[in-house]
């Protein structure tokens, strides 16, 4: 008898919330609080708060990179991790991502019970905690984003997927089915 790959399961698109997204780490883009108990300033010219202290982990160095993101076929069948860095995402430009993220179980493996499915618009982000496996697709076309990442990260995941060098920040799981973004 010959073998079947498991049915694709759906999974859904949802608006991103600081809320929703507190588990796997923090909403970028919230507006201005002049009543925010973090540091802000406001004037007739500009204004500026707090969004999130960004953290490299130890010994890490913050590095900025432009990445463009086309894959667009709306199935998620592997996930990322990054294991010492936060990772931030800012969509630029008028097209925004679809962010699917999943928190770690207690082996470092993905938890698919805490799989979901984020719209992240141009104008807002989010910065991944470490341990936050995760995919990026778009709906079309090729989506230009700013993200705030480990130095050390990158070199080593170019490495790794140029040359198959080993990867100890990083890690790619399969998953044992893959999932389909709806709406």
């Amino acid at each position: 008898m010959p073998l079947t790959a498991p049915a694709d399961l759906p999974l859904a698109i949802g608006p991103l919330s600081a809320a929703a997204f507190a588990p796997y780490g923090a909403m970028l883009g919230q507006p201005y609080d002049a009543n925010a108990p973090t540091p802000a300033f406001t004037n007739a010219n500009t204004d500026f708060w707090h969004q999130h202290a960004f953290d490299t982990g130890s010994g890490g160095r913050t590095e900025v990179l432009g990445v463009n993101y086309r894959r667009c076929d709306g199935r998620i069948d592997t996930l990322e991790v990054h294991h010492l860095t936060q990772q931030a995402i800012v969509p630029l430009g008028s097209v925004g991502v679809i962010h699917v993220v999943a928190c770690s179980d207690a082996q470092g493996a993905p938890d698919l019970t805490t799989l979901r499915a984020f719209e992240i618009p141009p104008g807002q982000g989010i910065c991944m905690q470490p341990g936050c496996w995760h995919a990026t697709q778009v709906e079309a076309s090729e989506a230009m984003c700013l993200m705030l990442t480990r130095d050390s990260t990158t070199v080593e995941l170019v490495a790794h997927m140029q040359h198959g060098a080993p990867a100890q920040e990083s890690a790619f799981q399969r998953l044992p089915h893959a999932y389909l973004l709806s709406r």
